[in-house]
């Protein structure tokens, strides 16, 4: 198993999404990329953690790989908007990939250049080393599921 921690706007639309393919076998939202260790929507929301709304995906290498999935995240959002996916607006609504490791960081690197070519070199999503995760409270795991 591996896991991908990725920021995409509004993390409950994005878990559905990735819930549901091949080889994703558990996907969890929360906060990463701040300044504090522990945090809670309401001191993500106010803008002074510089925490993004992320999902993290476990996922079976052997069905699906990691370059896959970003493949995946730079299709089903726009890497071209800073800090805003729709009318979600704010730092925590950012692009990024967080890199548990050197490979998945070798791996981005590749898969963000591709993209950046294809969007003429105005991709603003970032890549940077996991930091400070935090999972999202209970209400927010599933939501739009527990919602149909």
């Amino acid at each position: 198993m591996e896991i991908g921690i990725l920021a995409l706007g509004c993390f409950w639309g994005p878990e559905i999404k990735f819930g549901k393919l091949y080889g994703v076998t558990k996907t969890e939202v929360g906060y990463c990329g701040g300044n504090t260790v522990n945090t809670n929507y309401k001191e993500v929301c106010s803008g002074k953690t510089n925490h993004a709304e992320v999902v993290k995906i476990e996922f079976d290498n052997s069905k699906i790989t990691f370059e896959e999935i970003l493949n995946y995240f730079f299709e089903i959002h726009d890497p071209t908007t800073l800090n805003q996916q729709g009318p979600d607006i704010g730092t925590q609504y950012r692009s990024e990939i967080f890199c548990l490791n050197k490979n998945q960081m070798k791996i981005a690197l590749r898969v963000f250049e591709k993209y950046n070519k294809k969007y003429n070199g105005n991709v603003v999503t970032k890549i940077s080393e996991i930091k400070n995760y935090t999972k999202a409270e209970d209400y927010h795991q599933k939501y739009l599921e527990k919602k149909i």
